[in-house]
């Protein structure tokens, strides 16, 4: 099978590295079959994908006839904060677990999953765990499956430009813990390459290694502003979390409980890509976004 005969089906075509995928693999020759719950978002990438299904993961029989033709799946279906009444077992497990399932049936050569650097070591973190779950599930399935795991998006750290703005960020514990987050794009070019040469599973960070308090400098950089920096003990921090868990914040919480756990292990990976965390900054501090 040729890059140029292939036909790629994107699930979660519509997130933010649901549409780099689509972009990457049209780039890199593959007929590009999205799938999504919501087709009207993906209308001004319509030059780059072949077809348009329209499709709920987390309804098994609704699946039918999506993989016609399909040669790989790449599946970027996640969660961020659980919403729509639908939880991290429900999208990150048991959706992905719903593509598998027919995937296998319907003899697909290859599945991708975007799973998250490190996701063993944060077992108690429902995020993670669901992840956890079905790349397990994936790695044991009888189909050729590549599991890509990302240190984490410069998407993620939007939030942290955003308390700049107000003037203080707060991080969890002293600031030291390192990571090494990338750009979509370049995620998603690292994305073709390890599926093209069947990798069944790679670690992959973006060009800088950098530690918590080094993403934050670089915030106020941004903005040009003096950095104003408050660390939150770890102790009073999962204090706080368990008690916004009793009064039943739990799925209000759940990037919160993600990024105190990361906060606390080494989340760097080899260097991929070549779009700095200095650049996503400066865009989104200028009002732009990708």
């Amino acid at each position: 099978m040729t890059d140029r005969k292939a036909t790629v089906l994107i699930a979660g075509a519509t997130g933010y590295l649901g549409r780099h995928l689509v972009q990457a693999y049209h780039r890199a020759g593959y007929r590009v079959h999205a799938l999504a719950r919501h087709p009207e978002k993906l209308i001004d990438l319509d030059d780059q994908i072949d077809r348009v299904i329209f499709g709920e993961a987390t309804r098994a029989n609704a699946l039918g006839e999506v993989f016609d033709g399909v040669d790989l799946i790449v599946s970027a279906l996640g969660i961020t904060r659980q919403q729509d009444g639908l939880g991290y077992d429900a999208v990150d497990y048991q959706a992905n677990k719903n593509l598998l399932d027919a995937a296998v049936r319907a003899r697909v050569e290859h599945f991708a999953y975007i799973h998250v650097l490190h996701a063993e070591a944060m077992a108690h973190v429902p995020m993670a765990a669901a992840k956890t779950r079905f790349a397990k599930a994936l790695a044991e399935a009888p189909i050729g499956s590549t599991i890509i795991c990302p240190s984490g998006f410069y998407t993620d750290l939007a939030e942290l430009l955003d308390m700049a703005r107000k003037g203080r960020i707060f991080l969890f514990g002293d600031g030291e813990a390192r990571m090494s987050p990338m750009d979509g794009a370049d995620l998603a070019s690292a994305c073709v390459g390890a599926t093209r040469d069947r990798i069944s599973r790679i670690h992959i960070g973006g060009p800088q290694s950098l530690s918590q308090n080094e993403i934050a400098q670089k915030a106020f950089e941004a903005l040009g502003l003096p950095p104003r920096i408050t660390h939150i003990p770890l102790g009073l921090a999962r204090f706080l979390l368990d008690c916004g868990k009793k009064l039943g914040w739990s799925q209000q919480l759940g990037p919160m409980e993600f990024f105190l756990a990361a906060s606390q292990i080494d989340m760097t990976a080899p260097a991929h890509g070549s779009i700095t965390l200095a650049e996503d900054f400066a865009r989104r501090a200028d009002g732009k976004t990708t």
